[in-house]
């Protein structure tokens, strides 16, 4: 599904709310030259620099961190952003502009949300199409400053 929107190989990745890490192996494995895992619980974060230390993903970048505390904070600029936050979060409705706003995308970035399906974003500037896969929903939204 990414693909038809930029193509993943040499492409600067965040992963936010990272959990296991999923998100970020694949896109490693996909040809990504850096992501950056960001994920506050400490025993997830352990598990994904191990796990890529492991798999030799150099790569992969953890950082452990509250993600909106990160976004504050963050200089660099993304193609990707993917965002999976947990579903009982009560700021789920201001991820989108947290990271259109907030000098985190480059100029043409994908920004990915997977989301309740109680939330609809089409009303964003940014939006481009929401996804459905079962009872999970992902809305995509392309920065265009």
């Amino acid at each position: 599904m990414l693909e038809y929107y930029l193509s993943i190989e040499n492409i600067l990745a965040l992963d936010l709310f990272s959990g296991t890490g999923n998100i970020g192996y694949e896109l490693v494995s996909r040809g990504a030259s850096m992501v950056v895992a960001v994920e506050q619980n400490p025993h997830c974060a352990r598990f994904i620099y191990s796990t890529a230390e492991s798999l030799q993903m150099k790569q992969l970048k953890v950082v452990r961190s509250d993600v909106f505390g990160f976004l504050k904070r963050n200089t660099t600029l993304f193609d990707l952003v993917f965002a999976d936050p947990p579903y009982d979060m009560k700021q789920i409705a201001d991820l989108p502009d947290l990271v259109l706003r907030k000098e985190v995308l480059k100029p043409g970035g994908l920004f990915v949300l997977e989301h309740p399906g109680e939330f609809d974003f089409a009303q964003n500037e940014y939006f481009s199409e929401q996804r459905q896969y079962g009872k999970v929903n992902f809305s995509l939204f392309v920065f265009e400053p």
